[in-house]
């Protein structure tokens, strides 16, 4: 099973059988025939929609009825809304994972294994990256997010009024302030992986000023879908996290589940397209400031991205083999069972 994108502007998806049928416009410029294209329900797993397009009555009923949840998106990627079936009817997690997130002592645990995992990975990634180049600046870049590390060994929790806030001074704080220096040196030296000169300033969002922000803005947007996604399917409560702060309309937990994955899924995607040169500045269109991809660059993204989430990697927790798709999902069942107190101790996904 995997995720149908649909992304061609005026396509429209009707049900026959047990097909899905998407009927996809006549496109002059491009000199493409009108196109009808059947896909079998049973393989379709998720549903995501980049732009203007429909989808009948009958396919929303058919996906729902097989739990398929239909993320909608703008044409930029700028995520919109979900549809999902109905939540699990275990209640009783829901409770717990409020307990948690009342409870200082259990939130700050919870909070450090995310940064740790995130952080873990970043660093991972970096040695990997500079075995041939042997590049002293990203070393150097690694070597301080491992002396982050070891500052969170020794951060312990202590009594915190509201955790989804937390005051300067206290461990919250200074876990946000651990994870904030670990990002930026990550990122400060990600434009030295890339092959070519793409001018990265660093990480930036809204709006992505350059291209390479914009692709791992949009990969991040894909990412937390998937999260969300997973979080639904165990049945917690997406919008009461313990690293992000719960906010109105906040997928809070879905953001922290998607922090350890962030590096090892969508940055890996950008530095392989962009260092094999499948994807070039040709492929990008500025528009007031901002950058997105051409419709063919992002298909192509959204391939290797799928790519990506089906490799398989051992588990550290459970120790046999897994895709990056399933391990977000054990990821929010782990968590799920240290709430509930069926395992001792929960660990964030990470590699070696």
């Amino acid at each position: 099973m995997s995720t149908l994108y649909l992304t061609e502007n005026g396509a429209r998806v009707g049900r026959e059988a047990d097909c899905l049928v998407v009927y996809v416009p006549e496109n002059k410029e491009q000199g493409r025939p009108r196109q009808k294209i059947r896909i079998p329900l049973i393989r379709v797993s998720q549903v995501v929609v980049l732009g203007n397009v429909t989808l009948t009555t009958p396919a929303l009923w058919a996906l729902l009825e097989q739990r398929v949840e239909i993320c909608f998106c703008t044409g930029r990627g700028r995520f919109l809304g979900r549809l999902t079936p109905p939540m699990s009817k275990n209640s009783l997690v829901r409770l717990e994972q409020h307990r948690a997130h009342n409870d200082p002592v259990r939130a700050f645990m919870l909070a450090r294994g995310f940064v740790w995992a995130k952080l873990s990975n970043m660093r991972t990634m970096l040695l990997r990256a500079n075995r041939k180049r042997e590049d002293a600046t990203i070393a150097e870049a690694a070597d301080h997010i491992g002396n982050l590390l070891e500052q969170l060994k020794g951060l312990e929790p202590d009594q915190v009024v509201n955790p989804s806030r937390p005051q300067a001074g206290t461990a919250y704080g200074s876990l946000l302030g651990i994870e904030g220096a670990g990002t930026a040196a990550y990122f400060g030296v990600f434009g030295r992986l890339l092959r070519d000169d793409w001018g990265f300033p660093g990480r930036q969002k809204r709006p992505p000023p350059d291209p390479v922000n914009a692709l791992l803005s949009f990969g991040y947007v894909v990412l937390m879908n998937y999260a969300a996604s997973a979080v639904h399917i165990v049945g917690l409560d997406p919008y009461v996290g313990f690293l992000h702060s719960s906010q109105y309309g906040k997928p809070a937990l879905a953001l922290d589940v998607m922090e350890p994955f962030r590096p090892l899924i969508v940055d890996s995607v950008v530095l392989t397209l962009l260092n094999n040169r499948m994807i070039a500045q040709g492929d990008f269109i500025e528009e007031l400031g901002s950058w997105r991809l051409t419709d063919e660059a992002r298909r192509l993204f959204l391939t290797r991205l799928e790519e990506r989430l089906d490799t398989e990697v051992e588990h550290p927790v459970l120790g046999y083999k897994t895709t990056y798709r399933r391990a977000l999902e054990l990821e929010v069942r782990l968590l799920a069972k240290w709430l509930m107190g069926e395992v001792p101790r929960f660990r964030a996904f990470t590699v070696r």
